[in-house]
């Protein structure tokens, strides 16, 4: 019994170093410009990543398997994941002004993730959580231009430093199933746009999932008490 538990902790560290495998192969993918393959790479490493935290947390790695750090690989990863391929993926598609936001979007990110106050203790995001992955999948889907693109870039690099807190969507403690259910439907609805344009397109579905990341931000403003003092 004791040695199949410490099976499934390992399995999850396995599942969260997936992640990284699939951010080389999303790199890979941008290398012959096909960016519908690269795109469903970096939606399931997010999709990984929203389910290994609560994965570990029920299977008791950190006990379990606890000679390697869990906490660390996922740093890794989602450093990979969520700021170095969606900037390679910016600038392979052309989307950005100057080479340099980029860099900008990458250095910002390494901040974000090394603060040593990066995650408040009642589990918030301190500073916007470096969702690129999110950004340059839209930034792309929606046919934005360099302009706008670029001033997002700096905006969204801009909000990195400033510390407002973001919900942690596995450890809320209200709405949490409201925010993971909708957040499973945003992948699959976010895919289909990918792979059947014609046919979302018809139905806005890409127009209809933006409503979850605004469910985030209202979300984050609420919970995390944007504008006045906040009791954790």
């Amino acid at each position: 019994m004791i040695e199949s538990r410490t099976a499934r902790a390992w399995a999850v560290h396995a599942l969260t170093a997936s992640g990284g495998a699939l951010g080389a192969l999303a790199l890979f993918e941008l290398t012959r410009g096909r960016f519908e393959a690269a795109a469903i790479y970096m939606l399931i490493a997010l999709g990984i990543d929203s389910v290994d935290g609560s994965l570990a947390r029920r299977f008791e790695v950190a006990r379990l398997a606890p000679s390697l750090d869990g906490r660390r690989l996922d740093d890794i990863v989602d450093y990979l994941n969520f700021a170095v391929v969606p900037a390679v993926f910016l600038l392979t598609l052309g989307a950005l002004l100057h080479w340099g936001l980029a860099v900008f979007a990458v250095m910002a990110s390494a901040y974000g993730f090394a603060q040593r106050d990066a995650k408040t203790p009642d589990d918030f995001f301190l500073g916007w959580p470096s969702y690129w992955n999110v950004l340059a999948i839209y930034l792309w889907l929606l046919g934005v231009g360099p302009g706008v693109a670029s001033a997002l870039v700096c905006l969204f690099g801009a909000l990195i430093f400033v510390p407002l807190p973001y919900v942690y969507p596995s450890k809320l403690r209200r709405f949490r199933a409201a925010t993971v259910v909708g957040g499973v439907v945003w992948i699959w609805s976010v895919a289909f746009c990918i792979w059947f344009p014609e046919s979302t397109g018809r139905l806005h579905l890409l127009e209809l999932s933006l409503l979850y990341p605004a469910w985030y931000l209202v979300l984050s403003a609420w919970l995390g008490g944007w504008g006045r003092e906040r009791r954790p």
